[in-house]
């Protein structure tokens, strides 16, 4: 064995000495420390060398963890060379990973089960109704009613409320892509205000937009009063316009809609991005895919957002698609059946057709708990 992993081994040892009176405990960490060192001598020479199964413990990783600090103490004490430490570091990582495969293999296990999907939705439940309790501080903070909020806290808690918005919207799509993908909670149509939903979407993204500097503009429809389906049309349009914000650095987003016939009414939301790479435009809607999707820091890159996003608008009777340049920015769009619902003995409400400001005082969304909670 290495004289650099028998040093390391004699200063975990002596320093277990140092803290712990039973001889029986300071013994097994000694023999542990050993097969420790031991295991990483042998994948040094063979990277698939097997590993002793009493490796496969939490005191075990933790041993590994103060054995790789000595051996980088030994490093820095001048008295070895930098290549021998560097092979047994890289052995090292080598048997960690090893050790973490052992410790989520039953896991793992639980999730291919016959219970595995009852199981993932849990653990989605279990994540979302936290993130929930702290959307809705946040959004109390940001509104003062604890007290006055400065800039920079102001700044704070709209990345907090981001961050969990961003989190709370992947165990929804985990929830809502076990169930189909495609439940629209409204079985019939039902009459609804399409700025109210423009509104609501606008109020839950404004902290990220804030943080980012970036205009929300709203286009909404010429007749706002229509029967559809407003909480599945909701959570599509807030997923869109959530990851246009994430993939925007520069300018704006737009969530806009047209009539193109007596009943149907087209959405979609543009973002002055950098644009997708057309070689992966293909695999956008593919959930639990590998890699990005657009590149650059976002929440979740796995494709939970947009294959829900798909499934819905396919449940409203529609198709989603996308138009992407370099330079030009991303747009989402798809078009559904919204009959106008006049209000009895009076003409159409007409929606105001100018850009909606975005105004620099947070308010609370309108119906946002039932959009992340839908």
């Amino acid at each position: 064995m290495s004289p650099v992993l028998l040093t390391a081994v004699g200063r975990v040892v002596a320093g277990v000495k140092g803290t712990v009176r039973d001889s029986v405990e300071v013994g097994d960490v000694a023999a542990l420390a050993k097969l420790v060192a031991g295991a990483v001598h042998e994948i040094q020479g063979n990277p698939q060398a097997l590993i002793d199964d009493r490796l496969h413990s939490t005191r075990a990783r933790r041993i590994l963890d103060l054995l790789r600090g000595e051996v980088i103490s030994c490093l820095t004490d001048g008295r070895e060379s930098l290549s021998d430490i560097r092979d047994i570091l890289i052995a090292m990582e080598s048997l960690r990973q090893t050790m973490e495969f052992h410790g989520i293999r039953p896991f793992a296990g639980g999730l291919w089960g016959t219970d595995g999907l009852d199981l993932l939705v849990a653990i989605a439940h279990d994540l979302r109704s936290p993130l929930t309790s702290v959307l809705f501080l946040a959004e109390t903070l940001q509104r003062g009613q604890s007290g006055p909020v400065n800039d920079v806290q102001h700044r704070q808690l709209g990345l907090i409320y981001g961050a969990a918005l961003g989190l709370s919207s992947v165990a929804s799509d985990v929830i809502e892509l076990a169930r189909g993908g495609s439940q629209l909670m409204e079985k019939e149509p039902t009459p609804f205000s399409v700025v109210t939903v423009f509104d609501s979407v606008r109020d839950i993204v404004r902290p990220i937009a804030e943080e980012k500097q970036l205009a929300v503009h709203l286009v909404p429809p010429a007749v706002d009063q229509r029967m559809g389906h407003p909480v599945a049309l909701s959570r599509v349009l807030l997923n869109l316009t959530t990851n246009a914000l994430k993939f925007t650095a520069v300018g704006h987003v737009e969530l806009s809609s047209r009539e193109i016939g007596p009943d149907r009414v087209e959405f979609s939301v543009r973002d002055s991005g950098r644009g997708i790479d057309p070689a992966i435009v293909s695999s956008l809607y593919q959930p639990l895919r590998n890699g990005g999707g657009r590149g650059g820091q976002a929440f979740s890159q796995t494709g939970l957002g947009l294959a829900m996003c798909r499934a819905l608008v396919e449940a409203m009777g529609s198709e989603l698609n996308v138009e992407t340049r370099r330079g030009w920015g991303t747009r989402f769009y798809f078009d559904v059946t919204l009959p106008p619902c006049p209000i009895p003995g009076s003409a159409p409400v007409a929606a105001p057709t100018s850009k909606v400001r975005t105004p620099r005082t947070y308010r609370a969304p309108v119906g946002a708990q039932r959009l992340l909670k839908a």
